[in-house]
């Protein structure tokens, strides 16, 4: 009766305080699923433009699989983790191709899906299909282990899994979606990570975190992430209106986006010895740009760019063979997809 409550609880707060956000007004599976990918470590307010944007460009499936991948990486410039991007492509192509252009309806057929998870598998499962499989997020967790005073570690194998497993022992078979919006909501909204509103919290009476004076130690998550440093050194080679790129191709951060021809190094160098490095002499240091530093989950990014000036067109084929690098149109590099620290880069030199 107890866990019946505050799952009643939560519904009724929900209905009262949930944000008005698109993808809940429709069960439309394509239109949840592109959500659910597009907010993958986002921020609502950074991620529902490109929501937005996406479903005006691809408003089905069908047209998102027919899309050039360099026309959603382009799209989704700006979000980051472009893996995300890549996959809803394929998995758009695959859904066209294997399942004739229809979402599969349950938890375990979602989940064969590229970059579905379990999270993703089971918002989309309980939000378009009504089956009652638990949606665990980081909002989840929190929620879940402050009230129950769970202090198992989230990011351990036994962990996840007492949490999926009391999350799924929750959920109620009528309604599920409402349910899971609701606690995914009330996690975002009043249970904070920080200074959550326990003195107006419905469900305080009874929270263990609230009685145990324990809001800042739960969730338990011992896994520390240790960030490398990469050092980034761009030379942009401009000859008249013309400058070279390249496309990264290996398997490294930003799969598929363009940038300059990039020296990484120890540390950022001075562009002097840059120079020195190239198979042509006479060239021109126009510009550089300020030192920027970019924070990603694992790394953190310092780079540097310079604009040089080639003499002459054999100069700029010679760099453009030695270097391995493609020919582009000034006016064609921002319809190419790019990383934010070549956004940042191009935005200082005027481009």
């Amino acid at each position: 009766m107890e866990n019946k409550e505050f799952v009643c609880q939560l519904i009724t707060w929900y209905s009262k305080n949930k944000r008005d956000l698109p993808w809940r007004e429709t069960q439309n599976p394509y239109i949840i699923w592109l959500s659910e990918i597009l907010l993958q470590q986002t921020r609502v307010d950074q991620g529902l433009p490109y929501f937005y944007k996406f479903v005006d460009t691809y408003p089905d499936v069908s047209k998102l699989a027919n899309a050039e991948e360099r026309e959603v990486l382009r799209l989704w410039e700006g979000l980051g983790y472009y893996s995300r991007a890549r996959n809803l492509h394929a998995t758009a192509k695959m859904i066209v191709e294997k399942y004739s252009g229809k979402f599969p309806q349950t938890y375990k057929e979602l989940l064969k899906l590229k970059g579905v998870g379990p999270y993703t598998a089971a918002a989309i499962a309980s939000f378009s299909f009504n089956e009652a499989v638990a949606v665990v997020d980081g909002n989840v967790y929190r929620v879940l282990s402050r009230f129950f005073g769970i202090r198992d570690d989230i990011s351990s194998p036994s962990g996840i899994k007492k949490f999926r497993e009391l999350a799924n022992l929750l959920i109620p078979n009528e309604d599920p979606g409402t349910y899971n919006q609701a606690i995914m909501e009330f996690g975002a909204l009043q249970c904070v990570p920080a200074k959550p509103s326990c003195e107006a919290c419905p469900v305080a009476a009874r929270c263990y975190a609230y009685a145990a004076k324990a809001q800042s130690e739960l969730p338990v998550k011992n896994k520390k992430i240790v960030k490398k440093n990469r050092h980034f050194n761009y030379l942009a080679f401009r000859w008249k209106d013309k400058i070279l790129m390249r496309e990264r191709k290996e398997k490294d951060i930003w799969q598929g986006l363009y940038e300059f021809y990039n020296k990484e190094s120890e540390e950022i160098m001075d562009p002097g010895k840059l120079l020195k490095k190239l198979p042509i002499k006479e060239l021109t240091l126009v510009h550089s740009s300020e030192v920027m530093k970019h924070i990603l989950s694992h790394q953190i990014l310092i780079c540097q760019g310079h604009i040089i000036n080639v003499n002459s067109k054999t100069d700029f084929n010679t760099i453009k063979k030695t270097l391995d690098l493609k020919e582009f149109a000034i006016n064609q590099v921002n319809d190419l997809p790019k990383p934010v620290l070549i956004q940042r880069f191009l935005k200082q030199c005027n481009f």
